[in-house]
C-alpha cells in the first residue's frame, strides 16, 4: 500500500526555497532583529493529548486482538470449530478490535502533520501511518519486521494501521483465514465480515501498542523549535494530490473494483481534514512570528489553510450525503486542492527564508 511519499516534498521545500531567498540581507538583517519571543507550547501540548488518546486506543485494541486470539488459540487455530462454538464471543472481540481501529486511526490523523513533519519524529510515522511493504517499495518500507506467535517472520510487512486494517477487514488474503462470517447476525455477510489470522491481528496489535507508547514517549521529550514548526507546515501542506490520488482509487470510488487493500473504511477526505487540522494548530503558533516578517501574508496564510480545509470538507460533506465521486472528478478536485497547497506552502518557504529559520530535509 502507498502512503505518504515525503521525499516529493522534501524537493518541493528547495524548490521554493530556491525561490525565496531574493529578499536583499539588510532587509532579512532587519527582520532578524524584531523577531519576537515565539511560545511554541500548544503544539507540544496537542501532541501529547493526541497521544494519550491513541495509546489508550491501541491498548484497547490489543485488548480486544488478545481476546480474539485466545478463542482461536483454545480451538487449535482451527477457525471453523471456533467459530461454531463461539459466534458471540468471536463477533464481540472483533466487533471491539474494529472499533478501536476505528478510533485509533483518526487520532493518528489528528497528529500526523506534526509527526511527520518534524524529522525527529517521522520514522513513527512510516512505522504507524506511511511506510510500505518491501514488496511493493523497497526504499519506502517500514524499518521493522512482524514476529508473529506461532513463530512466522513478516518482513516488513507494511505500516501498522495498514496491516491491521486489511487483517480486520479481510482486503489482504495472507493476512485473513478466507471463513467469512455473520458477525453482526444480520442474516447475510457483508464487506468485513471474515475471521483474521489471529496471529496476524494479534502481532500487529501489540507492534501497535509498543509504537504509539514509544511516540508519546518522545513526543513528551520533544521541545519544538521554529524549524520544526515551519518545515511540518511546508512539508505536510502540499501532500492534497496524494491524498486525493489514493481516494481517487478506494473504495470510496471505485467500490469493489477497487484493489486498495486499506482506506477502505474512512475515507481519505476525513484524513486530510484531521491532517490540515493539526497544521492549522501549528500555523496558530508560529503566527505571530509571520506577522512580524508580513502582516498581510500572515492573514493570508492562515484565511488560505481555512479555506483548504472548508474545500475538502465540502467534497467529504457530499460524498457523506451519498454522492459517489468518479474517478475524472476525483483528477479535478486533487488537482485543486493540490494548487491551492502548493500556493500556502511557498508563502510559508517564503517567509521562512525572510526570517532565516531553516527548512529540515
Amino acid at each position: 500500500m502507498v502512503r505518504k511519499n515525503k521525499i516529493y516534498f522534501i524537493s518541493f521545500i528547495f524548490i521554493l526555497l530556491l525561490s525565496a531567498c531574493a529578499p536583499a540581507a539588510p532587509a532579512t538583517q532587519a527582520v532578524e532583529e524584531n523577531i519576537p519571543a515565539t511560545d511554541l507550547s500548544g503544539i507540544k501540548t496537542y501532541l501529547l493529548d493526541k497521544s494519550a488518546e491513541l495509546t489508550s486506543s491501541s491498548k484497547s485494541l490489543k485488548e480486544a486482538s488478545d481476546k480474539y486470539y485466545a478463542l482461536a488459540e483454545s480451538a487449535g487455530f482451527d477457525y471453523n470449530v471456533m467459530w461454531e462454538a463461539n459466534p458471540a464471543e468471536v463477533s464481540a472481540a472483533l466487533t471491539d478490535a474494529k472499533s478501536a481501529w476505528m478510533a485509533a486511526s483518526p487520532l493518528y490523523e489528528q497528529m500526523e502533520g506534526i509527526v511527520a513533519g518534524t524529522p525527529s519524529l517521522a520514522e513513527y510515522d512510516v512505522i504507524l501511518d506511511a511506510g510500505t511493504s518491501a514488496e511493493e517499495d523497497p526504499e519506502g518500507a517500514v524499518p521493522f519486521d512482524l514476529t508473529l506467535p506461532d513463530g512466522r517472520v513478516l518482513p516488513k510487512p507494511g505500516n501498522l494501521f495498514g496491516v491491521l486494517e486489511s487483517t480486520l477487514w479481510g482486503t489482504y488474503d495472507d493476512f485473513t483465514t478466507g471463513i467469512e462470517a455473520d458477525l453482526d447476525g444480520n442474516g447475510t455477510v457483508d464487506f468485513g465480515e471474515n475471521l483474521p489470522d489471529a496471529n496476524v491481528l494479534k502481532a500487529g496489535a501489540d507492534a501497535l501498542d509498543q509504537y504509539t507508547t514509544e511516540l508519546a514517549t518522545a513526543s513528551s521529550e520533544w521541545q519544538p523549535t521554529q524549524s520544526d514548526a515551519f518545515t511540518a507546515l511546508v512539508v505536510m501542506v502540499p501532500t492534497m494530490s496524494e491524498y486525493f490520488n489514493s481516494w481517487k482509487n478506494s473504495r470510496f470510488i471505485m467500490g469493489d473494483a477497487s484493489e486498495q487493500r486499506d482506506f477502505v473504511v474512512i475515507s481519505r477526505l476525513a484524513d486530510i481534514q484531521n491532517i490540515l487540522g493539526s497544521l492549522q494548530i501549528v500555523y496558530s503558533e508560529v503566527k505571530p512570528l509571520v506577522e512580524s516578517a508580513d502582516a498581510a501574508q500572515a492573514t493570508q496564510i492562515e484565511e488560505s489553510l481555512e479555506d483548504l480545509k472548508n474545500f475538502v470538507a465540502d467534497v467529504y460533506a457530499k460524498e457523506q450525503g451519498g454522492y459517489q465521486h468518479t474517478p475524472e472528478e476525483a483528477d479535478v478536485l486533487g488537482a485543486e486542492a493540490q494548487n491551492r497547497a502548493t500556493a500556502i506552502a511557498g508563502q510559508v518557504a517564503q517567509i521562512a527564508a525572510k526570517l532565516n529559520i531553516k527548512i529540515e530535509e
